[in-house]
């Protein structure tokens, strides 16, 4: 089925799922706040204040139904079309939807969504922008920008050469989550293991016989740790320093159970 503008605007409603007011502090002490409202596109104007200090200016509320329209109309024309690849769509679609940020919240989310909904659509595996590497993706939307200029409808309506620095990252970032995809699903080794899409090679089979130990039994303490290792407290204490310090696991501070966020 072709995109629609209802398409979109589902989405943004399933994911905030009910309006919510924002409260904001102003110079001088004052508060003032708005309603978020969920489904529907933006009735005040919005802009950010971007890492080197500047403000940038979004479409306006009068502009995002017209500009929106046009966002959909040419994805269903370019992707019937065939020019361009799966990637540069989902790419574009993304940079353009962003010059819009036709939602008062949200819209970043709703971008990245888009890109996975264009990426299945024509059978890539899905993608995630994680927050650790988030400063990346905001520096080659920045770069993007400079080149295609300040004025909103310049950026709803940029073509594939105007967002080359974005089309890299994105380009580099979709193949990486493509191999570590493939290694996740074929590579046999037991002291490999994953967290937030890093693939963790360990030098000792310990961490692995420690980590399957506290999925297994998660009140498990350092004697039963030394017991099943071989190696002294020390040692482990020094393995558990380095889990915990890397947020592979976690202890509960009323139980004392172990949570492990690492898997094989």
């Amino acid at each position: 089925m072709p995109l629609t503008q209802n398409f979109i605007r589902t989405l943004h409603k399933t994911l905030l799922r009910e309006n919510y007011t924002v409260y904001r502090n102003l110079p001088g002490g004052q508060q003032t706040s708005y309603m978020i409202h969920a489904g529907q596109y933006k009735t005040r104007p919005n802009s950010v204040i971007t890492r080197y200090g500047d403000r940038f200016e979004y479409a306006s509320p009068e502009e995002t139904p017209g500009m929106m329209a046009d966002l959909v109309d040419w994805y269903n024309a370019a992707e019937q079309e065939g020019k361009l690849s799966p990637l540069e769509l989902a790419a574009l679609f993304h940079y353009r939807y962003i010059r819009i940020h036709p939602f008062e919240d949200g819209n970043g989310r709703i971008a990245r969504l888009m890109v996975n909904f264009i990426l299945t659509r024509h059978d890539y595996p899905m993608i995630v922008v994680r927050s650790r590497k988030k400063s990346e993706y905001l520096e080659a939307l920045h770069q993007a920008d400079m080149e295609v200029g300040p004025v909103p409808s310049d950026g709803a309506h940029a073509d594939i050469k105007d967002i080359r620095p974005f089309m890299k990252y994105f380009n580099e970032l979709v193949a990486t989550e493509v191999y570590n995809d493939v290694l996740f699903v074929s590579e046999k080794d037991e002291n490999v293991w994953w967290y937030d899409g890093e693939r963790i090679a360990f030098r000792t089979p310990n961490y692995t016989r420690i980590l399957n130990a506290m999925r297994t039994e998660p009140t498990l303490t350092l004697a039963d740790m030394k017991e099943l290792t071989g190696i002294s407290v020390t040692a482990i204490q020094k393995l558990l320093d380095q889990l915990i310090q890397k947020r592979y696991v976690e202890r509960g501070e009323k139980d004392g159970s172990w949570r492990v966020f690492v898997t094989q």
